[in-house]
């Protein structure tokens, strides 16, 4: 299937650890059986020639999490990059770490293989994977805030002047604002996500658990977003 209308989909992965429960297994188990639903999704987007793919991997919140799932988390998401990122690689995968990456909390080993992976996929073209990682759409406004009054404090600034620069200030402004926001396991709401750049994205929950995710469900939801008007205000 092709697809000329969705460019940026953006998802929470979420339901990971129900999953696990409802098989009587540890949490940890949904998270490993998460990893074959990105995988899919992955070849999913190339597929249909989706450019930019942004996933919730790791909430600031998170960290509020037990130490044992926390910690497991990190270790996880260290070795999907040891064992994965070639093969994505190849694929014309281009990696992006969205959040805050400098929070001591971070085990080194993990900054640094993320900085090896964001240089070794740069020249990719295929698919744009943004890993939101350590990462709160509070923080991010706010260090845009930050960042807009520290490197202009000689400037005097018009109301428009901020209007049309602001989103320059975020960690990569050149990612387009996402056309439609999929959140997996029947939740309705946000969790901190994207805030900024979700103004006129399409939403969309369904009630699948992140692990049950395949391409088949993938399809219903392009359908889904192709399906709908979007006129931005203009109706």
């Amino acid at each position: 299937m092709n697809n000329n209308n969705l460019d940026h989909l953006a998802i929470i992965m979420d339901g990971n650890g129900r999953w696990a429960l409802e098989r009587g297994l540890d949490r940890t188990a949904g998270h490993a059986a998460g990893e074959h639903s990105l995988s899919k999704t992955i070849d999913w987007a190339i597929k249909n020639n989706i450019q930019w793919l942004t996933v919730y991997a790791f909430s600031t919140e998170n960290w509020l999490r037990s130490d044992d799932e926390v910690e497991y988390l990190m270790f996880f998401n260290r070795d999907i990059l040891l064992r994965r990122r070639d093969e994505f690689n190849q694929k014309g995968v281009r990696f992006r770490f969205l959040g805050d990456l400098t929070d001591k909390k971070i085990p080194e080993e993990n900054k640094e293989l993320m900085t090896e992976t964001e240089n070794l996929t740069q020249k990719n073209t295929k698919l744009n994977l943004n890993f939101a990682f350590n990462y709160g759409s509070h923080d991010e406004i706010h260090n845009a805030v930050l960042n807009l009054h520290n490197l202009n404090l000689d400037k005097e600034l018009t109301i428009n002047d901020i209007k049309d620069s602001f989103i320059k200030y975020f960690q990569y402004p050149e990612i387009p604002f996402p056309d439609l926001l999929l959140r997996t396991a029947g939740e309705t709401r946000i969790s901190n996500f994207l805030l900024y750049q979700i103004s006129y994205t399409e939403l969309l929950f369904i009630e699948d658990l992140w692990p049950d995710i395949n391409a088949d469900i993938l399809d219903d939801v392009l359908l889904e977003f192709n399906s709908r008007n979007r006129t931005y205000g203009k109706n």
